[in-house]
């Protein structure tokens, strides 16, 4: 756990032990206040169909809704 004074002198060293997975608490006083972590630089890649067969709908899913659904919706 740094303080804010020890983590202005040593942010360049903070950034390189966050990115490198360690955790980098800075404390104003004794009470810990930031957590710094790595921004997320890698994004999954999308493959397309890979919820093909986890995710269904019943046929009428789409359909229109009857007048009495309408009228509990409070559509008239």
């Amino acid at each position: 756990m740094y303080t804010v004074h020890k983590a202005k002198t040593n942010l360049s060293k903070l950034i390189r032990d966050a990115l490198k997975g360690e955790e980098v608490i800075i404390a104003r006083g004794k009470e810990p206040v930031v957590k710094l972590v790595p921004v997320s630089r890698r994004r999954r890649k999308r493959i397309p169909g890979r919820l093909k067969g986890k995710i269904w709908y019943s046929p009428d899913a789409f359909a229109p809704l009857s007048n009495e659904e309408l009228k509990n919706w409070g559509i008239e």
